[in-house]
């Protein structure tokens, strides 16, 4: 089962106006995205999805295959579902572009998790909330699962509700969930997908997964103990910097790239 990894990296970025291109250890955010993925023993090849010549540019100077896409798709999986059409595999990984900390065992376990019999046409991670901080912060997407490890929702707001007691003692239950900015799709899913028009739910949370469940589709959720940090505003940027002046021993993260 062929499985691609694809990174969509859209120029324009609200916070951070083109973050894609931001100097991470001598090589743009998005080539040091893409060289990280490639330390996924589970993904045959990797493949940069862009609507800007600048990156597509960059991305072909580090030797990463790269695709142009219309730069008006509203969701990284719109993008995906176009770069892919042409595209031999069965199953597709999204990898952020400003994840250059992804972690490979992660891409892993969730290729895993998507090659068994019972999987549905989509997946994605968590990880547990540690802190009262991002309980209630709105970047901090949450889902909550059901039983059988299948998504019953994403939100930005605080999800389950606690009635009788604060949120913050059930921190170490692992009830609160994070959720991380990685998707896997079957192709098949991909080719559905672009019939698919935005939903309300995702129109009011900017949560393009939400289009999936709104229309009837399932959504495994694997767990994992680790988060790796994105890159959205300028703090994320110099703390990643910081990051690359650690020694490589120190911080098992960015050894690969070093």
């Amino acid at each position: 089962m062929k499985t691609l990894g694809v990174v969509p990296a859209r120029f324009a970025s609200s916070r951070l106006p083109g973050k894609m291109l931001k100097d991470l250890g001598g090589l743009p955010v998005v080539v040091r995205t893409a060289q990280q993925a490639c330390k996924a023993s589970s993904l045959d090849e990797i493949l940069v999805a862009t609507d800007h010549p600048d990156i597509e540019n960059a991305v072909k100077q580090a030797g990463i295959n790269v695709v142009m896409t219309r730069p008006d798709h509203p969701s990284g999986t719109d993008r995906i579902a176009e770069a892919v059409e042409q595209v031999e595999a069965e199953l597709i990984v999204n990898i952020q572009g400003d994840e250059p900390f992804v972690d490979p065992a992660t891409l892993n376990a969730l290729v895993a998790r998507m090659k068994q019999t019972d999987c549905p046409d989509m997946g994605t991670a968590s990880t547990p909330i540690l802190t009262e901080e991002e309980l209630h912060e709105p970047s901090v997407v949450k889902v909550v699962a059901d039983s059988s490890g299948r998504a019953m929702y994403f939100s930005r707001s605080l999800i389950p509700h606690c009635r009788d007691a604060s949120p913050a003692t059930l921190l170490s239950t692992g009830l609160y969930q994070r959720h991380l900015g990685l998707y896997a799709y079957r192709k098949t899913f991909l080719k559905a997908w672009k019939d698919l028009v935005p939903h309300p739910l995702e129109d009011t949370e900017k949560l393009e997964q939400l289009r999936a469940l709104a229309n009837g589709f399932s959504i495994a959720v694997i767990q994992v103990d680790q988060t790796a940090p994105g890159i959205d505003t300028l703090e994320d940027l110099e703390a990643a910097r910081a990051r690359f002046r650690v020694p490589p021993s120190s911080d098992p993260l960015t050894s690969p790239l070093s």
